[in-house]
């Protein structure tokens, strides 16, 4: 029973392979049709290709001019880095400047100040000095409150 059931499957399987290949075998018509077919999805092809190739020339194109403008902007942003730096340079050497000049400016007035001051200080003392020989201006210093 086991040799009828093993010789029952190998004549199964030769029967499947010499069946397909008969029928892989059949010859499959090729017609004039198919051959103008074929040609004519070619052409169709060759004209999707052009315009594949010009989509990216184009877009070579605008990655070159994007190119471009990051470099122009570069550009840009550096010469704007350096006007503001030229800007706030100047700007501080202008307030270093300014107060450099009110300092030697105040500098002599501040020393007529002092001297105005010592003076003041002189001319009191002498008053009050004569305010004590003299009764009627000793009178007059009490009343500005000077004496």
């Amino acid at each position: 029973m086991k040799g009828l059931r093993i010789t029952m499957g190998i004549l199964v399987i030769a029967w499947l392979i010499f069946s397909s290949s008969f029928i892989l075998a059949r010859e499959i018509p090729y017609t004039q049709e198919d051959r103008d077919r074929l040609i004519r999805v070619e052409e169709g092809l060759k004209a999707v290709n052009k315009r594949i190739d010009d989509v990216n020339k184009r877009i070579d194109d605008m990655n070159k001019r994007i190119d471009d403008l990051r470099e122009e902007i570069r550009d840009l942003k550096n010469f704007m880095l350096w006007g503001f730096g030229i800007l706030f340079g100047g700007m501080g050497i202008l307030i270093g400047l300014v107060i450099w000049d009110r300092r030697t400016a105040l500098s002599p007035a501040m020393r007529k100040i002092m001297e105005l001051e010592e003076k003041e200080e002189r001319l009191e003392r002498a008053l009050k000095e004569f305010g004590y020989q003299d009764e009627r201006l000793a009178n007059i210093l009490k009343r500005l409150g000077l004496l």
